[in-house]
């Protein structure tokens, strides 16, 4: 299959660890040219030396997302080393862990600024330059969390949801522009943001997978790459699950007894 991503400039946010990272060399591996910004310079620093061993380039910075002016200026580096940038995806984000009666305001504010104001910045942001070349495409990171919420991370999922909602959105008012915009739904991805909690909670956690497996990050990656190519042009303003079957249905263990 003819992916058309050869020579594309891809920005990636948080692309210096898990999903990010492992996107990052998959369009890499397409041929593309890829840039990641981070707040961790150390983190950059690892990622770029892999990209390095594997003989491709990167253009690493860092960003923090929920400052406007820092991805702002981060995006205009990526377009004056590049001259464009045609793939934009907005996959930075923390999780916290907060009941919500006890979460302040402060906190509140924080996780929204990274979770989804800057995906409405960095999609505004992308949108622009897009519009000088006639079109591209904007990924935005969801969650599962946007369809089921779990207790203790009340303010994440609605952060998500709202991601996935303003997706439909920006899909619909930047399709005359010729840009695409799809959101993606990890489900359990064996990343180092996950480790304690598969470590505590795998069992259960599998149970819930039709799979019965947890996720890579490469598997995501793989989805990230087919959603910003040629092939999946008639694919925009919905959010795609990458989930190994998470809840499919009530009883998704059952199955596996038989």
């Amino acid at each position: 299959m003819e992916l058309g991503l050869n020579g594309k400039v891809v920005v990636i946010t948080g692309g210096a660890t898990g999903i990010g990272l492992a996107s990052a060399l998959a369009f890499a591996q397409e041929g593309c040219k890829v840039a990641i910004c981070s707040r961790t310079p150390g983190k950059l620093a690892d990622a770029s030396r892999e990209f390095a061993a594997k003989g491709y380039e990167v253009f690493a910075a860092v960003a923090d997302v929920s400052q406007e002016k820092e991805l702002q200026d981060f995006a205009n580096q990526v377009h004056e080393q590049y001259g464009r940038i045609d793939i934009w995806v907005n996959n930075a984000g923390v999780s916290p862990k907060a009941r919500l009666i006890d979460m302040s305001g402060d906190e509140w504010d924080e996780l929204m600024r990274i979770n989804l104001k800057a995906v409405f910045l960095g999609s505004q942001i992308a949108a622009r330059f897009m519009k000088e070349r006639g079109g591209g495409v904007i990924l935005n990171a969801s969650s599962y969390a946007s369809i089921m919420p779990s207790a203790t991370s009340g303010a994440y999922a609605a952060g998500k949801a709202a991601v996935s909602s303003l997706t439909r959105s920006l899909a619909a008012e930047l399709a005359p522009l010729g840009i695409r915009v799809v959101a993606y739904i990890p489900g359990v991805i064996l990343t180092e943001i996950n480790k304690n909690r598969v470590e505590q909670f795998g069992q259960k956690l599998l149970s819930q997978i039709a799979l019965n497996r947890f996720g890579k990050p490469e598997e995501v990656a793989s989805v990230l790459v087919f959603l910003a190519s040629d092939a999946a042009s008639y694919i925009t303003g919905t959010a795609l699950e990458i989930t190994g079957g998470k809840f499919s249905i009530q009883n998704p263990e059952a199955p596996w007894g038989w």
